[in-house]
């Protein structure tokens, strides 16, 4: 365990982002002055970062042990390290640069996104190309003041191009797009922390659950009358653990309820190959579902038994074989990077079997560690050693998209990502996924159906207010009403 004491509240996000991307074998824990006094306590002596600020001037105490070789401090003390602002500086960006660069002296390496610790590493690019700036103007700003590596500042300039063009059909403030959430699934994968529930167990409730997401989908469908839908997005949990026919009812209601005329993608995250059937498929595919996913996340059979995915990498390829035989021209696939025990070699080979399928997107995922997630637990009882992601590993994985002619087209990042990594979505021209842009850019509302969700409302000034739906199936059901009314006060003028 590696822990942290803070003397200030608000340094805690980014000293904490900051130290996990350098130490991310290491548990990380913060004591601030109003932590628990027993959590104070217990770690009171265990502390191996301090951090002391004040208007004139900070410092960072750092322990030997997590220095790599020897460092000298500017400041002669032994682990001490001293930064004064310059007059006219923002105290927090300085402080935080400061502290990158004393990371990256005492461990004499650089991380691949620098300081970068949001979640929207694009968003910076987006705002520079929208003044006009040109991609040096924004390569040279990227490495300069975030100390990104030009790889990295080259794949953000390439995706918020990308990114840009794809939006410009968007209609904003005349539009919307929607989701909706089924929070079912064969079983729960080790490192999932979304709100989902054994289908198993959840049978007899699916029908009701359906009822209730349909009377939501009717107050809305009427409230946004006159509104263009750009893009509908079914995800969870996993859809088609419903059934055939509760796959049509649902689908068949959106029909009629919304107005999908001038919808420009259609997509449904089939996800699980151990949940997808010919029948199924066909149902979506009747509906006009334009792009779906068939996410194996690996395809080595040992790794697919540890994080509890049943399907076999067989199933896999034989749900991606129906699918196409069905008359699906926009299969995506999903992989995850860092998984418990995986090597480049075991990289290698699920890239080289998706590659001889051949899907039209891939979405590459640096694991990210939830604290909800079963994963969590597996850690405590396994340690790190065994969760590895790498440059090699992520050049791997672009190197095989390359393959099938991709391009990358969106890119986020999460906490406690595996590698200070990053999310990356690749296709093909003309496969490019438009609600995954338009859910991490947050630049149109996206209405939000089904427990667990979160609808967000954008107004023309860039605000951005959000309602959330409870997580329990039971709860959802019992207080559809209450949802409802959440959704007119978001929605009303």
């Amino acid at each position: 365990m590696l822990v942290i004491e803070l003397d200030k509240e608000n340094f805690e996000y980014d000293v904490q982002a900051l130290v996990k991307a350098y130490f991310s074998e290491e548990q990380v824990e913060v004591l601030l002055p109003e932590s628990r006094a027993d959590k104070r306590e217990k770690l009171s002596g265990e502390v191996k970062i301090r951090v002391v600020t004040g208007e004139k001037q900070a410092e960072v105490f750092i322990s030997p042990e997590l220095c790599s070789g020897e460092v000298r401090t500017d400041s002669g003390d032994e682990g001490c390290f001293r930064w004064e602002p310059s007059e006219g500086q923002n105290y927090k960006e300085g402080f935080k640069e400061f502290f990158y660069c004393t990371l990256s002296r005492i461990t004499g390496r650089q991380l691949p996104w620098g300081m970068l610790t949001g979640i929207r590493p694009t968003k910076i690019a987006y705002g520079m190309l929208e003044e006009g700036r040109s991609r040096q103007e924004i390569a040279e700003h990227y490495c300069r003041k975030y100390f990104l590596s030009e790889e990295k500042a080259e794949l953000a300039t390439d995706i918020a191009e990308r990114e840009r063009r794809l939006l410009e059909g968007v209609h904003y403030e005349e539009g919307y797009s929607l989701y909706i959430g089924i929070p079912f699934c064969p079983t729960t994968c080790l490192y999932c922390s979304f709100t989902s529930y054994p289908i198993a167990g959840y049978r007899k409730k699916a029908d009701a659950y359906l009822d209730c997401l349909l009377q939501e989908a009717e107050y809305v469908a009427e409230r946004l009358q006159g509104k263009i839908l750009d893009s509908v997005y079914i995800g969870g949990g996993t859809p088609t653990t419903l059934e055939p026919e509760q796959l049509d009812r649902l689908l068949s209601g959106l029909r009629e309820l919304f107005d999908f005329g001038r919808v420009r993608e259609f997509t449904v995250e089939a996800g699980r190959a151990d949940s997808i059937t010919e029948e199924k498929l066909k149902v979506l595919y009747r509906h006009g579902v334009t792009r779906i996913s068939v996410n194996p996340q690996t395809m080595k059979q040992e790794t697919l038994e540890l994080i509890g995915r049943k399907a076999s990498v067989e199933q896999v390829k034989e749900a991606y074989t129906l699918a196409r035989k069905v008359g699906f021209d926009n299969i995506n696939m999903d992989i995850i990077l860092g998984l418990p025990g995986e090597s480049p070699e075991d990289v290698q080979h699920t890239i080289d079997r998706l590659v001889e399928l051949s899907p039209d997107s891939l979405t590459v995922h640096s694991l990210a560690v939830k604290r909800a997630s079963g994963l969590s637990q597996w850690i405590q009882e396994n340690g790190t050693s065994m969760l590895r992601n790498t440059d090699e590993t992520m050049s791997i994985a672009a190197e095989g998209a390359e393959k099938l002619g991709m391009v990358p087209y969106y890119l986020y990042r999460q906490k406690n990502m595996s590698g200070n990594f990053e999310n990356v979505g690749y296709a093909r021209e003309g496969k490019l996924g438009l609600y995954n842009i338009l859910i991490m850019e947050e630049v149109q509302t996206i209405v939000a159906l089904g427990a667990g969700s979160i609808t967000k409302r954008v107004y023309p000034d860039g605000r951005i207010e959000r309602c959330e739906n409870v997580k329990d199936v039971a709860l959802y059901i019992e207080k559809i009403d209450e949802m409802i009314e959440r959704k007119k006060r978001l929605l009303s003028d």
